[in-house]
């Protein structure tokens, strides 16, 4: 992966909370010889925060 941009928005609509991520990702590959894949996959993992006591 060449470069990566990653932002967040949070918005409330009424009850509901939205997180909306945008993820731009650039790759590049190259070989001599043969076959070359580059991957452009992105791997996102969202965890809630417990509310303190």
């Amino acid at each position: 992966m060449v470069r990566s941009s990653v932002k967040t928005i949070k918005y409330r609509v009424g009850k509901n909370n939205y997180l909306i991520i945008n993820i731009y990702q650039t790759a590049e590959a190259s070989a001599q010889q043969g076959n070359v894949l580059a991957s452009n996959a992105a791997t996102v993992q969202i965890f809630k925060n417990q509310k303190r006591k």
